[in-house]
């Protein structure tokens, strides 16, 4: 008994039944990330335009200096997000990242509230190339080299 169509035939509706489904699961995987996305908003770009107070995004700048404060329950923090050409207020619930420190960067991923206070899930502290560890800081630039030196080469061999 044949089928009628032939083998090449056959093929074809194979490749298009493929690429069918392959475009529906890449559709469907869009559809799926198009709610995790979150956009980036510098301060003068959320002052100007904010985003729906409730979806996620996230902020970027520099905390101003003399802008941080802990609230009475001690894990609670405020502070404030600027560019040179607007500032938003943050406020944050959670331990703060070792390297942040008031003037210099952050990006804060969170939400806007309805108050235009930046509620911030996350922080993500920056630092520029001349980051020094808080360890190191102390130190001469040759101590600094030295236990740089010791850490690098790793546990010595007792038996050498």
């Amino acid at each position: 008994m044949t089928t009628g169509l032939k083998a090449k035939h056959q093929r074809l509706i194979l490749i298009v039944i493929a690429l069918v489904a392959l475009v529906g699961a890449g559709l469907l995987a869009a559809y799926a990330l198009r709610s995790q996305a979150s956009y980036f908003y510098v301060p003068a770009q959320m002052v100007a335009d904010p985003p729906t107070p409730g979806d996620a995004v996230r902020l970027g700048g520099m905390v101003q200096a003399g802008s941080l404060k802990t609230e009475a329950d001690g894990v609670t923090f405020s502070f404030v997000v600027g560019d040179g050409e607007a500032t938003v207020p943050v406020r944050f619930a959670g331990i703060l990242p070792d390297l942040f420190i008031e003037g210099s960067g952050v990006v804060a991923e969170g939400r806007l509230d309805p108050g235009g206070t930046f509620v911030a899930d996350n922080l993500l502290a920056k630092h520029d190339e001349n980051y020094v560890p808080r360890e190191l800081e102390e130190m001469t630039e040759q101590q600094a080299r030295e236990v740089v030196a010791e850490t690098s080469a790793g546990p010595q061999d007792p038996g050498a």
